[in-house]
C-alpha cells in the first residue's frame, strides 16, 4: 500500500510535481507530462513515451538525452487522455516529425491514436510503434494483441538512440519496429499491488506460490506454480523466452532483469546470476545486461526477464549513452538550448450564453452529470472490485476521476449560460482529460457528440436527443471497435439506445422513455456476466471473469439511471399537468 499521501486522487500529480522540482535540470513540467528541458534540437525526430503512473522509472524517468524527449503521463494505472499525449507532442515536437511509442493496452492504444490523428491534422508528421514483448498476454499467432511491460525500455532506447543519430522519421520508426519484433519478456509475481488510498491489493497470491504472467497494471497471473528456487526460477524464465526466439536471431541479447516494486536489488541479482548461467550454457552473448527497477507496479513482489536479440545496429543503439532521471549509461554532452516556457494549453474560448429555454436544457443536462457523479462517488468501490477480478481495478476510480472532472466543467459551463450542446461537450473534454484510460476517452467521446448533435440553439425534443445518444453510439463503436457481446459498455450502450428510441417513437415521454432504456440497460449490464470479454485488459483473464458483469457496462447502466431520475423531476410542465 502508499504510505505517503496525501489525497488519492492527486496522488498522480503530485508525484510528477514532486519529481520535476527533483530534476529541473532534466525535466519541465508541461501540460499532460513532462518534457526535457532543453528544447529538441532542429532537425530531430522527437521520441514521445508515455502511459499511466505507478509504474517508476517508466515513464517520467526515461525523459532525457538518449531516451525519450517528452512523456505524457496518466492517472495511476490508467492512459494518458488524447489531450495530454497531444499537449506534451506539441510541447517537443520539431519540424522532424513525432514518434509515439507505448505498451500495447488498450486505453493507450485509443489516446494515442487519437492523439496522432490530431497531430497529423496539423500537419505535423507523426508514427507510432506499439511495445508488445510480454509472452504470457497473447500467442505467437497473435503478437499485435501482447502487452508491453520491461520491454518498453529496449524499445524507447533504441528509438532515442535513432533520434539522436539524426536518422528521419521513416528510419526512426523502422528501428523501433524491428527492437520490438526482437523483444521478449516474461513476469511472475509473488504478491499483489494496491492502488494509493485503497485497503486492499488488486489481487493476491498464495503463500508459497508465484503467479507467472501478471502485468504490471495489476491484472493476475495467467497461472499459478509453486515458487522454486531463484535458479529454477531463473532457468524457467530463460526456457520460456527462448521457446520464443525470433527466426532471425542471432547469438547475441541485451538482457533486463527487472523488479516490480518490493524485490530487493540483492534479490534480483541472485536471480541473474542463475539467468545469465543459463543463457551461456545455451550459447548466448549477453551484451551490457541491466539489473534493477525499469517498469514497476507499485510494491508488487515481482520480476520479470526481458530479452532483445541483437544485430549491429541494434548493439549500436544499447551501447549508447543515455543520461534521465532514471537511466544513465556512458558520457553524454549535456550542452543544450533551453526550450521556453509555455502555458499550459487552456480552452479559454468565450461561451456564449443561450436562449432561455436552451439554458434551462443546460441546467438539466448539468443536473445529470451531477447525479451521474454522485452515483460513481457511491459505487466507486464496488466498480473497482469488479474490474479487480480480471482486470486491472482503476476503473472505479477513473469514472471517478471523469465524472468529478466532467460536474465541475458543465457547472462552469452553466453559469455562463450555456445550452445543452456546450455544456455536454465540456463536460465530455473534461472527462477524457482527467479520467484517461479506455473508459475515460470513451465516455469522453460519446458526451461529446451527445453535446454536437444537440447544440445550443433550441431545448432539445424527444427525438433530437434519441438522435444525438445513436450518435454517442455511433462514436463508441466506430472508435472503440466494440460489438454487442464482447462484454463491453457496448453491451449496456446498445439496448439503452434500442429501447429508449423505440419508447420515444411510441410517444412516451422523454422522461418515461429514458426511464425504460436505463432499465433494459442494467438488465443488459447484469447479463454480461455469462459472457467472456473479447477486449480490453480482462482478455487474457476471461475464465476468471465469468460469472462478474462487466464494470463498464455496469457503470453506463448507473449513470443512465442516476440521469432518468433527473429527467423525471424536470419533465415540462405539460407533461406534469397530465
Amino acid at each position: 500500500m502508499s504510505h505517503v499521501l496525501n489525497d488519492a486522487a492527486d496522488f498522480a500529480d503530485e508525484s510528477a510535481d514532486g519529481f520535476v522540482a527533483a530534476h529541473r535540470d532534466l525535466v519541465r513540467r508541461v501540460r499532460g507530462g513532462v518534457a526535457r528541458a532543453a528544447a529538441t534540437p532542429a532537425g530531430q525526430v522527437a521520441v514521445v513515451i508515455g502511459g499511466g503512473s505507478g509504474h517508476y522509472p517508466a515513464f517520467a524517468g526515461l525523459v532525457g538525452p538518449g531516451i525519450a524527449h517528452g512523456a505524457a503521463m496518466g492517472n495511476v494505472f490508467a492512459s494518458p487522455s488524447a489531450a495530454q499525449v497531444h499537449a506534451v507532442a506539441k510541447a517537443v515536437s520539431a519540424e522532424a516529425g513525432i514518434l509515439l511509442t507505448y505498451g500495447n493496452y488498450a486505453g493507450d492504444a485509443l489516446n494515442f491514436d487519437q492523439a496522432q490523428d490530431q497531430l497529423r491534422a496539423e500537419g505535423i508528421p507523426c508514427r507510432t510503434v506499439r511495445v508488445t514483448d510480454d509472452i504470457y498476454s497473447a500467442g505467437p499467432d497473435e503478437r499485435e494483441k501482447r502487452r508491453g511491460i520491461a520491454g518498453d525500455l529496449t524499445v524507447f532506447k533504441v528509438a532515442g538512440w535513432a533520434a539522436e543519430q539524426g536518422h528521419d522519421l521513416d528510419a526512426v520508426t523502422a528501428l523501433a519496429a524491428r527492437a520490438n519484433d526482437r523483444t521478449r519478456s516474461i513476469g511472475v509475481a509473488f504478491s499483489g499491488c494496491t492502488l494509493p488510498g485503497a485497503d486492499e491489493p488488486l489481487f493476491t497470491v498464495p503463500a508459497g506460490q508465484m503467479a507467472v504472467g501478471m502485468g504490471i497494471h495489476g491484472e493476475p497471473g495467467i497461472e499459478t506454480l509453486p515458487l522454486p528456487a531463484a535458479a529454477d526460477l531463473a532457468t524457467m524464465l530463460v526456457e520460456r523466452l527462448l521457446a520464443e526466439r525470433p527466426d532471425d536471431a542471432g547469438e547475441r541479447v541485451a538482457v533486463i532483469v527487472n523488479g516490480l516494486g518490493s524485490v530487493k536489488n540483492e534479490e534480483l541479482y541472485v536471480l541473474y546470476g542463475g539467468i545469465a548461467a543459463a543463457l551461456e550454457a545455451a550459447g548466448l552473448t549477453i551484451v551490457e545486461p541491466e539489473v534493477g527497477e525499469f517498469a514497476t507496479s507499485f510494491e508488487m513482489a515481482g520480476v520479470s526477464l526481458t530479452l532483445m536479440w541483437l544485430d549491429d545496429e541494434l548493439e549500436r543503439a544499447w551501447h549508447a549513452p543515455a543520461y534521465t532521471p532514471a537511466y544513465r549509461k556512458g558520457a553524454m554532452d549535456l550542452a543544450r538550448v533551453d526550450a521556453a516556457d509555455e502555458a499550459d494549453a487552456i480552452d479559454d474560448e468565450t461561451i456564449i450564453a443561450a436562449a432561455p429555454e436552451a439554458a434551462a436544457a443546460g441546467r438539466v443536462a448539468a443536473s445529470a452529470l451531477s447525479a451521474v457523479r454522485a452515483v460513481i462517488d457511491r459505487e466507486v468501490d464496488e466498480l473497482g472490485r469488479l474490474d479487480a477480478i480480471a482486470g486491472d481495478g482503476d476503473h472505479g476510480i477513473g469514472m471517478q476521476r471523469g465524472a468529478r472532472a466532467a460536474d465541475a466543467a458543465a457547472q462552469e459551463a452553466v453559469d455562463a449560460g450555456a445550452g445543452a450542446g456546450t455544456v455536454l461537450t465540456r463536460a465530455g473534454d473534461a472527462w477524457a482529460d482527467r479520467a484517461g484510460g479506455t473508459s475515460g476517452a470513451l465516455w469522453g467521446m460519446g458526451l461529446r457528440a451527445i453535446g454536437e448533435r444537440l447544440g445550443d440553439a433550441a431545448a432539445p425534443d424527444p427525438r433530437a436527443v434519441v438522435a444525438a445518444v445513436a450518435a454517442a453510439r455511433d462514436a463508441v463503436q466506430g472508435f472503440g471497435k466494440a460489438q454487442v457481446g464482447d462484454k463491453t459498455l457496448v453491451d449496456a450502450l446498445v439496448p439503452f439506445v434500442d429501447t429508449l428510441a423505440e419508447r420515444v417513437d411510441a410517444g412516451a415521454t422523454l422522461a418515461d422513455a429514458w426511464t425504460d432504456a436505463a432499465a433494459a440497460a442494467t438488465a443488459a449490464a447484469q447479463a454480461t456476466a455469462d459472457l467472456l470479454p473479447r477486449m480490453g485488459r480482462a482478455r487474457p483473464h476471461m475464465e476468471k471473469s465469468l460469472g462478474t458483469p462487466d464494470p463498464g457496462a455496469v457503470s453506463l447502466a448507473l449513470a443512465a439511471t442516476a440521469a432518468a431520475a433527473v429527467l423525471g423531476e424536470h419533465r415540462p410542465d405539460e407533461e406534469k399537468e397530465n
